[in-house]
């Protein structure tokens, strides 16, 4: 058996050109050596070569200049420069990141808070994006589009641009980032800044829930992995908390997009392999998970996992999964939950959904579809996913088929 998923003639690639003026750090010595080479260099030959720095990145950045300086007054801080020195020396402190140099993938979907524009019949909605760089950081972009009353995709265009917010209201792990108005979405960037996310923001799954976005994700800081969440109204201002109780571990938790009983719900896979339910009065705190869902057919033995939130639908709480067989080869399927008691499962697809075909086998990590959020507009379901973690698609298919093929 096989169901008609419509794989859609829009896709997203990774951009290297995409790159973020970031902090230049060396040690201490190599620091005051390049400060003084900076400092003894002649002044009359520092206008020309600012200019033809200022020239080779050339629309590149948003306000060069500034940051140029900025960065020189914290490297050189209480001595009194040439605004050209100052400059060049916060430029010997700056390089480009490229955040997609190395893979763009996993996206989630979420419908845009701002519905103007939307097409007759359609609607607005926002995705966002692993985007992987050198050393393997990850960090999370954005980018909006719409559908139509058919669902069929349309992507806004990309700037090229990238930015960093502004960082403010620290405590320890937690931390708010804030975005101007002005700054575009798909400009916008969230890179890691917290020692518990140093190597990696990953696989952000957003939800609407409560009149509130939250994403949850995975920090990572070289060694170990960490569930957190992202609290965000509209995705100018984003809060990020590390959720405390027993079952904040392992990877994969996603939010329900709405109370059930008056209680908050939470999938996740806190032992690697199976995927658990849990409840609280609280978003912020997850104890005592409750196993759910077991790998049971070939394409799922290593392991089962979700691909984000549920979906609610008449039927009930429709969960798409990611599953992985034989030499790690991973397929997309679904279950069936229990609209009142989200603890039971109703049914699911004896076989996969979407699996790699032969346009999909390579990339960064070979053999690869995954997600990491869906929304269903109308009769149909429409799925965002990667592929070998090297590009996102679009996959369509009538919410109905799926639950229809459920056993």
């Amino acid at each position: 058996m096989s169901l008609p998923i419509q794989r859609l003639n829009v896709s997203l690639n990774a951009n290297p050109r995409r790159v973020l003026l970031k902090r230049y750090n060396t040690g201490h010595d190599q620091a005051s050596h390049i400060v003084e080479r900076v400092l003894k260099y002649p002044e009359e030959q520092l206008e020309g070569l600012l200019q033809s720095t200022l020239a080779l990145f050339d629309g590149r950045h948003q306000g060069l200049q500034q940051r140029m300086l900025a960065r020189g007054a914290e490297v050189h801080p209480g001595k009194e420069l040439s605004p050209a020195r100052q400059a060049l020396l916060g430029a010997c402190f700056l390089h480009e990141y490229s955040v997609e140099a190395a893979a763009l993938f996993n996206p989630s979907i979420v419908p845009h808070p701002d519905q103007s524009g939307a097409p007759l019949g359609g609607l607005r909605f926002l995705m966002s994006l692993r985007a992987v760089g050198e050393g393997h950081i990850s960090s999370i972009e954005f980018i909006g589009g719409s559908l139509d009353s058919d669902c069929n995709v349309q992507l806004d265009a990309r700037t090229g641009h990238l930015r960093e917010g502004r960082v403010t209201s620290q405590d320890g792990p937690n931390y708010e980032v804030v975005f101007e108005a002005e700054v575009p979405l798909d400009e916008r960037i969230l890179f890691p800044y917290a020692p518990s996310q140093s190597n990696g923001i990953e696989d952000a799954r957003f939800v609407h829930c409560e009149g509130r976005y939250y994403g949850t994700y995975t920090a990572y800081d070289g060694r170990n992995i960490l569930p957190q969440l992202i609290e965000t109204e509209d995705f100018l201002r984003f809060r990020f908390v590390t959720p405390g109780g027993n079952a904040v571990r392992n990877k994969g938790m996603a939010l329900f997009p709405r109370k059930v009983n008056g209680h908050y719900l939470m999938l996740g896979r806190q032992d690697g392999e199976k995927l658990y339910v849990m409840k609280s009065t609280d978003v912020h705190t997850w104890s005592d998970p409750q196993l759910l869902l077991e790998p049971v057919y070939p394409w799922e033995w290593l392991q089962i996992g979700n691909c984000g939130s549920p979906l609610e639908t008449e039927a009930g709480w429709l969960v798409l999964t990611h599953g992985v067989g034989p030499m790690r080869h991973y397929t997309i399927s679904a279950f069936l939950l229990d609209k009142e008691d989200p603890t039971k499962v109703l049914g699911r697809l004896p076989v996969p959904l979407i699996a790699p075909n032969q346009d999909e086998r390579e990339g960064y990590v070979p053999n690869v579809v995954y997600t990491c959020g869906a929304l269903i507009h109308g009769p149909n379901l429409v799925i965002p996913y990667a592929l070998s973690d090297s590009a996102i698609r679009f996959a369509r298919i009538a919410t109905q088929d799926v639950l229809a093929a459920m056993v």
